[in-house]
């Protein structure tokens, strides 16, 4: 018997099992020579246990050497993600949003079959959902074949039951979303891939996979209360007017963080494939509008910041006034002298216009820029859209941008150049992750605080006179502040704007009052084409069907924010319409 032992080395391990195998030989020949068959076999017998024995030993020993020492599972060593694996994702009080969730596929091979028309009658009635194509494909492909996926653990687990030959299961990841259509186009969705394809799961796809590894979660901005309150507000608000979409915002002035988010029609991220490329737009962050009236806080605000006006100045809208190749005229016609103030309650285009012409075109077109109006909204959402601005600043662009006609921006634009004026006068980015505690943000001063201080007390005017256009929004004790908007859509088809179909928006905020570095929320409510009613009295403007929700929700979100109630504030009213409007509250 040669077993080439020469080659077995040098070491004590080598030699022990050298002698152990001479032993053993030396053993064999004896027993051969002895003539006892029965010594021979038991010694074949003792040594096949002790190879065995001495394999699963070394098994164990190793298994063990792995579970103690091994740096595979320690904290500071990385390990890849397995598949397409991708962590949780919840809100920021750490509310579940997205998960993995163990599935399983349903395989049917149909040369293990018995019988074909049990099974599909079986499968038929267990899977309502399973097409009969589909079926009839997978009982005659003559191999094992993919029948469907995602069944949940409890649906394998009754077929499973019915104990039917060739058909098996397979485990496989699947994204879930057990909120269902809240929050949809701020979550996003992923592929059956592990890539994230829209919203948050495609703006942090590293980030969510990565964290697998840890068995961390990401953490996004919104708060769940704040995001239920304005879904709930935002489509009452829809069923009501019927628009052709709508968009819902809350964000905080001061981070940029987006506590809330909706837009309308919405969708269902447990299956996207079965929703419309409209149902998935997320009109926040892709749609772009002429937003109409809103933006004549960004020209007001600019003619305070540039010094070319105050509160107090005046000006003449008792007539058309004209402007490049246009002539402008007011919705609210009061055919007078106004102040500023009076400009902004009354939204008026002639006001703003011809505040826009002392501006000049260079200082607008300047300002619009600085507040990030002529580029893609700064937040980490890949569908933010590029907005569409005046090819050419002329005396006419100005004149159409003063109040929201001739530039395209998307509601995210809007909210974010907004938050930067009423914040203090700092341009900071939008953001859907949440950030730390007490967390600094900064940005590019954009107004002075001066500035600032003066647009929270004219946007509260606006809300708490009775004469300002904003007056629906209006929540007792919590000092709202806003500015209406109403823009009419350009129909390419007739060269001109459509006086039947409107983009209508109220853009607030609150409180107005405290030091400017208190906390204070925008939030934003926009519906494209809405449809008068009855109770609106047939206007379809931003002061009927968005200044109510506005209100609404401010009221809903408010004890969430730990927003207190206080003293109404009467900024720019005189003092009787102020005590009258104070008696009304009470």
């Amino acid at each position: 018997m040669s077993l080439g032992l020469g080659a077995m080395g040098s070491s004590p391990i080598s030699r022990w099992l050298a002698a152990m195998v001479w032993r053993l030989e030396h053993a064999f020949e004896r027993a051969r020579a002895s003539g006892k068959a029965e010594d021979d076999t038991r010694i074949r017998i003792f040594f096949v246990l002790a190879l065995f024995g001495a394999g699963f030993l070394t098994l164990a020993i190793g298994a063990t050497h792995a579970a103690l020492f091994s740096d595979a599972g320690k904290g500071d060593a990385y390990t890849a993600p397995m598949g397409a694996a991708r962590a949780d994702i919840v809100d920021r009080n750490g509310q579940m949003l997205a998960a993995d969730l163990l599935h399983y596929g349903l395989y049917v091979d149909p040369r293990e079959i018995w019988d074909t028309a049990e099974t599909r009658a079986a499968l038929t009635a267990a899977l309502p959902e399973l097409t009969r194509d589909r079926l009839e494909r997978a009982l005659r492909a003559g191999r094992r074949t993919f029948l469907i996926g995602g069944l949940t653990p409890e649906a394998r687990g009754r077929i499973h039951d019915l104990g039917l030959p060739g058909v098996s299961f397979e485990p496989e990841q699947r994204r879930v979303y057990p909120l269902g259509y809240t929050a949809a186009h701020m979550i996003g969705f992923a592929d059956s891939g592990g890539e994230g394809l829209a919203g948050a799961e495609a703006a942090f796809n590293e980030d969510i996979r990565n964290a697998v590894a840890t068995h961390g979660s990401v953490p996004l901005s919104i708060d769940l209360r704040v995001q239920a309150a304005l879904e709930d507000e935002l489509y009452k608000a829809a069923a009501e007017f019927t628009p052709k979409g709508a968009v819902g915002v809350v964000v905080n002035v001061h981070t940029g963080e987006i506590l809330g988010m909706a837009s309308y029609p919405t969708f269902d991220p447990n299956q996207p494939g079965k929703a419309s490329l409209d149902a998935r737009l997320n009109r926040a962050a892709g749609a772009v509008y002429e937003m109409g009236s809103t933006f004549k806080g960004f020209t007001v605000a600019i003619g305070l910041d540039s010094g070319v006006a105050t509160p107090a100045s005046t000006f003449d809208a008792r007539q058309d006034f004209h402007l490049g190749y246009r002539t402008i005229h007011d919705y609210h016609a009061t055919h007078k002298i106004l102040t500023l103030v009076e400009v902004f309650q009354h939204s008026s285009n002639i006001g703003t216009a011809r505040l826009a012409e002392a501006i000049g075109v260079e200082r607008l077109s300047h300002y619009f820029k600085a507040f990030g109006l002529t580029e893609t909204a700064k937040v980490e959402l890949i569908e933010s859209a590029r907005p569409l601005t005046p090819k050419i600043w002329n005396e006419d662009a100005i004149a159409s941008t003063s109040f929201g006609h001739g530039m395209n921006v998307s509601p995210l634009a809007l909210v974010r150049a907004y938050s930067g004026i009423l914040n203090g006068g700092h341009l900071l980015p939008l953001t859907i992750h949440k950030l730390p505690p007490g967390a600094k943000v900064d940005g590019p001063r954009i107004v002075s605080e001066k500035t600032a201080a003066t647009m929270l007390q004219i946007m509260r005017a606006n809300v708490s006179c009775p004469c300002g256009s904003g007056g629906k929004a209006n929540v007792p004790g919590l000092n709202v502040g806003g500015k209406t908007g109403t823009g009419e859509k350009y129909e390419p088809a007739e060269r001109g704007y459509s006086h039947t179909k409107q983009v209508s928006s109220f853009a607030a905020v609150f409180p107005t009052d405290g030091p400017l570095d208190a906390p204070r929320y925008f939030v934003l409510i926009l519906m494209d084409e809405p449809h008068a009613t009855a109770k609106s009295y047939g206007f379809s403007t931003g002061g009927w069907v968005g200044a109510p929700a506005v209100g609404k929700v401010i009221e809903r979100i408010a004890p969430f924010l730990g927003v207190q109630r206080r003293a109404d504030t009467y900024p720019f009213t005189p003092p009787e319409v102020a005590l009258a409007a104070a008696g009304a509250d009470e």
